[in-house]
């Protein structure tokens, strides 16, 4: 049972605290409801590049990290298609420091150019690394593009279209950006570690009460315009061997079906006794080097993946048949065993509560149920009413559902 205190500011900005005495240390998240979602094609990446410019200075405080780091914390964010997280670790005798700090790139960031400059530099070499530089680095972006319609903004990866967009921000993007999106009112607090709950709402009182509300820019997505029919195409590219990804539309987080799809790439690949790595891995003909499956969960339609590294381009039919086979098998002459199902269960469960042994990871979680509107106990609980009919029956649906299948290739 993780306890969880609830409090909301005046400005709207949303507190969860869980008390862990027996911690030294504290974890602060702060959870902001934007990302790449709210990016128009013209101008992609850029949430992204907030996660970097986040760190490069706000109103009063010119160095983010000199503060944390002198207080005995460390930092670090991330970016997704749905949503931007901040968070921090320190001795949880400091945790003021970093609600002061926090609070203030909150307030206001620097808006200083020199900064945006830096951050525009960093963000564009990453592009280079991870996209350009990297095998396999431009796969999603082909993927991507294939499965969601041009204007929907999951047809591109969080890191953009091209680093172009990136060093077309100006000064004006950023300061209408920030303060249509990155406040009180659209962003979760979470604490996690040794602070009394009490105490713990009241400094976030004190340090982020009097940061205004913001009239929050209104998101406009459009329909997913997935494939009416398969698709199936080939890219060329840094593939050391060649590679198959197959992409099936499936329904946004919250749905019963999204959780059932959860189960059911678990079921498929999660340890040596998943049937993928069974049937084509472990006793496999050589022809498969690895294979996986997982699902990209989105708060708007989004994608159960199929995946595999093989010997030889030549293979990729029939590979591709034999992955899509494991869903249909799971829909009618396969379906899941109750030993499946339960060890499947058991793994989740397991993972869950490991996770949440961490602080970090906890505060994270905690923030991300209070965005949902949901209460973190009843993750495990959701999951475990899980049965073999909903295994088939979103199976089918999978099954029935037009797939995009890429062979990437040198």
């Amino acid at each position: 049972m993780i306890e969880v205190t609830r409090h909301v500011l005046d400005n709207g900005l949303r507190v969860v605290v869980n008390h862990d005495p027996a911690v030294s240390m504290a974890a602060v998240n702060i959870l902001y409801n934007t990302g790449a979602r709210d990016e128009s094609r013209a101008l992609t990446g850029v949430a992204h590049l907030f996660e970097h410019l986040m760190f490069g200075g706000s109103v009063n405080v010119p160095d983010f990290d000199l503060e944390l780091s002198d207080a005995g914390g460390s930092s670090n964010a991330w970016t997704s298609c749905d949503f931007t997280n901040f968070y921090d670790v320190l001795p949880a005798v400091n945790i003021e420091t970093a609600l002061h700090i926090e609070s203030d790139r909150m307030l206001a960031l620097a808006f200083d150019p020199h900064s945006l400059e830096v951050q525009r530099g960093v963000v564009i070499e990453e592009f280079k690394q991870q996209c350009l530089n990297t095998p396999y680095g431009d796969l999603m972006h082909h993927l991507r593009a294939a499965v969601y319609s041009p204007e929907h903004p999951y047809s591109w990866p969080v890191i953009g279209l091209t680093p172009d967009h990136i060093a077309a921000v100006t000064d004006e993007d950023v300061r209408r950006i920030f303060y249509s999106h990155y406040a009180p009112n659209n962003a979760v607090l979470a604490i996690s570690g040794n602070i009394d709950p009490e105490r713990a709402i009241t400094l976030v009182e004190k340090w982020f009460g009097d940061i205004p509300r913001r009239e929050i820019a209104p998101r406009q997505l459009p329909e997913p315009g997935f494939p009416t029919s398969r698709v199936d195409l080939t890219a060329r590219g840094n593939a050391p061997v060649p590679s198959l990804a197959i992409a099936i539309p499936m329904d946004p987080y919250g749905t019963r079906n999204y959780f059932v799809a959860d189960c059911i790439t678990d079921i498929l690949s999660a340890g040596t006794c998943s049937r993928i790595y069974r049937d084509m891995v472990a006793g496999g003909d050589g022809t498969v080097v690895d294979a996986d499956a997982s699902i990209i969960g989105c708060e708007h339609p989004g994608m159960l993946m199929l995946s595999a590294r093989l010997r030889d381009a030549a293979d990729a039919d029939r590979v591709a048949e034999r992955l899509l086979a494991h869903i249909q098998a799971l829909a009618g002459d396969n379906p899941v065993t109750q030993h499946e199902l339960e060890r499947t269960l058991n793994r989740f469960e397991s993972t869950f509560a490991l996770d949440n042994l961490d602080i970090s990871a906890r505060a994270f979680n905690i923030a991300l149920a209070e965005m949902h509107g949901e209460d973190i106990n009843d993750t495990v609980p959701r999951q475990r009413s899980i049965t073999a009919d909903d295994i088939a029956s979103t199976a089918s649906i999978l099954a029935d559902t037009p797939a995009v299948v890429l062979r990437y290739v040198r």
